[in-house]
Parts: C-alpha cells; structure tokens; sequence
C-alpha cells in the first residue's frame, strides 16, 4: 500500500445550490445550503485514502466546531491527523456557488490555513516516510517551499497542483516531480492558453505535466516523449466541486502503484467522474471499490 503525505489545506466548504449564479449586484434565490468538510488538502488526501493508499495530512485547524468537524472527517476517511494542528482562532472556509449545470465559483477564506507558515516538528521525518507529498496553494508559499525541498532531500515524488492559480518562485518548481494545473492553471503560469502549448512551456523547468481539462480529458507531458491525451469518461455533472482534487488524489495512488501514465490517468478519471455525479467535495469522493468497478481501461 503507498504511503501519501499532504501538505495542505482544511476548510469548511459553505456551498449554496442555485439554478444560475448571481452577477455582481445581482440577488438570486438559492435552492439549498450546506456545509460540507473541504479544502484542497483534506480533499486529496480523503481521495487518496478512499482511492486505496496510507495517507497522512499536515496542516491546521481551528479550535472551532468547523474544526473538531474537519478532524473528524478526516479520520472518518481513515486519513492519519497527528500532523494536523489545532490553533486558536477560526478554521478555513470556502463560500461556494454551485449551479444547475455543475458549475462552481468559490471564496476561499484561509483562517487557520493562514498559520501553516513552516513544517513543525516530526513533519520532515513524515515527509521522508512518504511515497509521495501532494501539495497545493491554500497555504502560505514558505510552507509548500519547504516541503517540496524537504521531499527533494529524501528522494520522495513531489506532486503540486498550482491552485489557487499564481506565478511560482522557480525554486519551488525546480523542487517539483508533477505539476498537475487544470487548462485554466497552465495558462495563468505560462500565458498561453492551448494546453499543449503551455504544457511545452512547463516542461523548461518541470520534467512531468498533467493538465486536466475537465470533461475533455488530460494531456501528460514529458521531455523525453510525445504527448499523451487521456479522454475523460462522459457522464452528467451534477457538482464539480472537487474533482481536480479527485483527479489528483487517485492519479497518486496509481503511480504509486506503479501504473503506466496512461493507466493512471484513464483511473484518476474514473475517479473524477464518479466524484462530479454527487454533490459536494470531499462527500462525493468514490472508493476504491467504486472506481474498479467503472474503470474501463
């Protein structure tokens, strides 16, 4: 079973159901609220335990119901938390817009995520424990900097998904293994808005690329190879909240796995597609059990 590291965020996601979402200065009536446990961190690392690896989380919450919530969650997926801070003051939340064609758009309110600022003790021996280190960019950049070196040091894969979308400090995308940006990520990066294209241009400072591009699949780029395109599986998306993090938690466990990209890539999919039929985030994250059954290589 791979061992999976996450350093990362936790948030309470505040999602409100609406038939069309609001433009500014606009008031719409919406058809449902929830609160649903979230953030990119916790949703990786509740996808890559349900997709069938040993998964740890470092990050922090707040000594708030949200929190004791977060945790649980969590652990209730059988994620390890004893990296998981608990500090005084209010967890993450997102505020979330959800419409009737599966669209999202989302407010994302750091809050204890904001503390995670450098690893703590014990975090650099999980770390070089690990197969794998996913990280994200809900936290502050000096904290996803050391992990990435800390991985580096040790000989562990580092998978990076750049999001919320930001230009990188070259020291953190020599330090990455993968970088995982959705279409819209990669152009924000690279200001070129084909997908191969921005692709080619990450490949002058990182040796693998996955760019997911929703309903239409993935591309995967190497220095060494043609490009690779993966289609996603069709189905009807019901909330979408959430499935790039899917997507990478289960493409983790299949190369830790050691599957061949393509193979990962069509699983991470499935992964994805299951997750887009249900609502909410880390709610809609399917078992290993679920993704076999519909994976189709």
């Amino acid at each position: 079973m791979t061992h999976i590291a996450v350093l990362g965020s936790t948030n309470m996601d505040l999602v409100t159901y609406v038939e069309k979402a609001p433009h500014r200065g606009e008031t719409v009536t919406g058809r449902e609220f929830r609160t649903i446990p979230g953030g990119k961190g916790a949703n990786q690392a509740i996808a890559a335990a349900r997709a069938g690896a040993t998964v740890s989380m470092i990050g922090a919450v707040g000594n708030d119901g949200f929190g004791t919530r977060l945790r649980s969650t969590l652990e209730h997926s059988g994620v390890t938390t004893d990296h998981l801070r608990t500090i005084e003051g209010p967890s993450g939340t997102a505020h979330i817009v959800v419409d009737d064609e599966g669209g999202n758009a989302i407010v994302v309110i750091p809050g204890a995520n904001g503390t995670v600022d450098h690893l703590a003790p014990g975090d650099e021996g999980l770390i070089a424990s690990a197969d794998a280190l996913l990280l994200q960019l809900e936290i502050p950049l000096a904290a996803v900097l050391a992990g990435a070196r800390t991985a580096r040091a040790h000989g562990v894969r580092t998978i990076l998904t750049p999001a919320p979308a930001r230009p990188l400090p070259p020291e953190l995308l020599d330090a990455t293994d993968l970088l995982v940006p959705n279409e819209h990520e990669a152009a924000t990066l690279t200001g070129r808005s084909d997908p191969f294209t921005a692709g080619a241009a990450l490949l002058d400072r990182i040796p693998r690329v996955v760019i997911t591009l929703g309903a239409a699949g993935s591309v995967y780029l190497t220095r060494d190879a043609e490009p690779l395109a993966v289609p996603a599986p069709h189905v009807t998306a019901v909330d979408s909240t959430g499935a790039g993090d899917t997507y990478v938690g289960a493409l983790a466990v299949a190369l830790g796995e050691e599957r061949p990209i393509r193979e990962a890539m069509a699983w991470a999919a499935t992964a994805a597609a299951l997750s887009v039929q249900r609502e909410g985030a880390s709610a809609s994250m399917p078992y290993r059990s679920e993704i076999e059954a519909r994976y189709t290589s």
